[in-house]
């Protein structure tokens, strides 16, 4: 019987363990870089991390789960943009993060937007995918439609 539990918590830690390997880039250039390289999309997740219920939730019940961290080790390039009220950014954060907000049009979050970016002479140009929200169902129900969008590629 010990045998059995220890190899169920050594099964559910292995699964917590996945989860929190992800990388989740914070500069886009850096982010595009990778992205170039591994041939994978950008995962653009705009979020107000420590005051938006919703993100916070999609965050619970789909982003922290060991089925999004399988699916996204093989699929995107992550990258979290931030917009904290309590939590201290660099200046050069917050400019990035603005500006992206205003290129991509953001008006609520969370807000997931896939694209492919390309960086020339400095400029940054992104190819929209598709975009999405929270979407209710956990894992399974937002993996749909992520790769709905990704399979259009």
């Amino acid at each position: 019987m010990k045998k059995i539990i220890i190899a169920a918590l050594l099964f559910v830690a292995s699964y917590t363990v996945e989860a929190q390997e992800l990388v989740w880039e914070t500069n886009v250039n850096k982010a595009m870089e990778i992205s170039n390289k591994t041939k994978k999309p950008l995962m653009l997740f705009f979020t107000g991390s420590d005051w938006c219920g919703w993100c916070i939730r999609l965050q619970k019940e789909v982003l922290k789960t060991p089925e999004f961290a399988a699916w996204a080790k093989e699929n995107v390039v992550l990258v979290e943009l931030d917009y904290p009220r309590r939590t201290p950014q660099t200046p050069e954060i917050q400019a990035q993060n603005s500006g992206l907000q205003q290129a991509f049009g953001i008006q609520g979050f969370p807000t997931v937007y896939f694209a492919n970016g390309t960086n020339k002479d400095g400029k940054m140009n992104f190819e929209g995918l598709g975009q999405t929200g929270y979407v209710a169902g956990g894992p399974t129900a937002w993996l749909a439609v992520a790769d709905g969008f990704l399979k259009k590629k």
